[in-house]
């Protein structure tokens, strides 16, 4: 089995760009023999600080998910009513705007090459609710716009992050798992087209405060015939290194021993066992891990063991689950 594996959100942290360290670590993720290639963040360009460096770093046979999360988190620090989602007007159309510049940087990727090899775009549905209005209609008006363009074969899924929920504090506060299903029904419907749904197990868990979050949603992701992919990041409840209840993208608890994992993470074995089961995962487009790591003086190599240990982890899962074992 391979993967897709959201190598960013391990990469080094520096206060400026060091194209030699960030080069090390990709080329540490290189060896990694059971990815089929990465998630990728996009923030207006294809890579934040250094297109050509990007296309001369990659594997040019690995495959890619785009998320705008990165860019869009920027942007609602400056206008709380960024977004596809979003009721303002204006913020609707910035928001419709930033998967425009997606657009030509996937166009701008696949050209590099020489081959259709951005699979699925990520959308989210902001703004942030606690400040700032936004509904299901204004999702529908912004999904039958991007879905009309062409995207050279890519496949649009909104990620499912976690809802405002009156009364608790959200991470992102975008809608709710329910509307988005209906608002990708009606946009299938209407249009033709094919939008899917993907889960990040971390940011399902945080919305409802328990594990059985993540289990809901792929439920009603896959009963609703929506389900395309799923990525494991983990959580805790209590005050950690990554926080409690933050979307940190916490590593998965001990799977073996000497592995690099995260103590009172809440992404057992168990549980990555019980959602590949309820997630039919087979029958996924796409399977993977994000992680983060602390502390963030980490090494180059101390990073890419974290990966290869998470998705070493999410290999004995699969495996059991097709022994039968689990």
């Amino acid at each position: 089995m391979k993967y897709i594996l959201a190598a960013y959100a391990t990469a080094p942290v520096t206060e400026t760009w060091q194209p030699e360290l960030q080069a090390r670590y990709l080329n540490g993720i290189k060896q990694l023999g059971n990815i089929r290639g990465i998630e990728h963040p996009f923030t207006g360009h294809l890579h934040p600080h250094d297109d050509q460096w990007f296309l001369e770093n990659i594997d040019p046979g690995w495959d890619f998910v785009f998320t705008g999360v990165p860019g869009i988190m920027q942007r609602l620090g400056d206008h709380a009513a960024f977004g596809i989602a979003s009721d303002d007007a204006i913020g609707r159309a910035e928001g419709i705007a930033f998967y425009r510049q997606m657009r030509e940087a996937v166009l701008k990727l696949n050209q590099s090459l020489g081959r259709k090899a951005v699979d699925f775009i990520q959308l989210h549905t902001s703004p942030n609710r606690a400040r700032a209005a936004s509904s299901t209609a204004s999702l529908i008006a912004s999904l039958e716009e991007i879905q009309s363009w062409d995207w050279d074969g890519a496949q649009l899924v909104i990620e499912h992050c976690d809802a405002h929920i009156e009364g608790a504090a959200a991470e992102k506060g975008f809608l709710t798992l329910e509307e988005e299903i209906q608002a990708v029904q009606s946009v299938n419907q209407r249009c033709g087209c094919d939008i899917g749904l993907s889960i990040n197990w971390g940011r399902s868990a945080l919305e409802a405060r328990s594990v059985e979050g993540p289990l809901s949603h792929l439920r009603q992701a896959r009963e609703a015939g929506l389900l395309r992919g799923l990525m494991f990041s983990g959580v805790s409840p209590e005050e950690t290194p990554y926080g409690a209840w933050c979307d940190t993208h916490m590593p998965p608890a001990p799977v073996f021993p000497e592995g690099h994992f995260a103590e009172t993470s809440l992404l057992t074995a168990e549980q990555i066992a019980k959602s590949l089961e309820v997630a039919d995962w087979r029958r996924l487009d796409f399977l993977g891990i994000k992680i983060g790591v602390r502390p963030r003086e980490l090494n180059a190599e101390e990073r890419v063991a974290y990966n290869r240990d998470a998705l070493a982890a999410l290999d004995m899962c699969t495996e059991r689950e097709l022994s039968g074992v689990i």
